[in-house]
């Protein structure tokens, strides 16, 4: 990697944090300056403003929560595993898998209305998350594990809302009370489709 292109990366990895913590609007360039110890000019040599930076830095965020569930599910031995491996990954909201909580839900809610091009990110990241429950489900169809009359999708749409339902309410209580009421119903709900 080309000096150039370490710098860059380097001010994205640090950034990323930031923006998942602070939010897009209300971070500066300042507080990156602060966090990665380079100057102004230095920042915009590699980026042409703070929303370029903003939008590579949802990208790092989701790709590094995305990377750690994967790595995660892919120990699972069956498709039922995979599901109680998502819900148990997401299942601290108060201590999340990445600095600042879930990227979706935080992202999400700030550029719904204001950022079409980070909505768009967003957007694809919450269809992944669903597309993925909906295969771990047909997986488990097919495997023999679940009832063959389990509508996939529509789980997917369920468990993926509720968890992130449950990382909101979470945050904003500062404990994970109601998040296990939500981990509890989703198992309940996949064991009560296993065969």
């Amino acid at each position: 990697m080309a000096k150039g292109e370490e710098t860059r990366q380097f001010i994205i990895e640090k950034a990323t944090p930031i923006f998942n913590t602070k939010g897009i609007a209300t971070t500066s360039m300042s507080d990156i300056m602060e966090a990665t110890k380079l100057s102004k000019g230095s920042m915009y040599v590699h980026f042409e403003n703070k929303e370029v930076l903003a939008c590579l830095a949802v990208d790092h965020n989701m790709k590094k929560l995305g990377d750690k569930l994967v790595s995660e599910i892919s120990k699972s031995k069956t498709a039922k595993e995979e599901l109680f491996t998502y819900i148990d990954f997401f299942s601290n909201a108060v201590n999340p898998p990445l600095t600042g909580g879930c990227p979706l839900l935080n992202f999400g809610t700030e550029a719904d209305d204001t950022n079409p091009i980070v909505k768009e990110k967003i957007n694809k990241g919450c269809n992944a998350n669903q597309q993925l429950l909906a295969n771990s489900v047909n997986k488990g169809i097919a495997n023999g594990e679940f009832k063959p009359n389990w509508n996939a999708d529509e789980f997917a749409v369920i468990m993926f809302a509720m968890m992130e339902g449950g990382h909101l309410i979470s945050r904003m209580s500062g404990n994970n009370d109601k998040m296990k009421i939500i981990a509890k119903t989703l198992k309940n709900i996949i064991e009560e489709n296993s065969l």
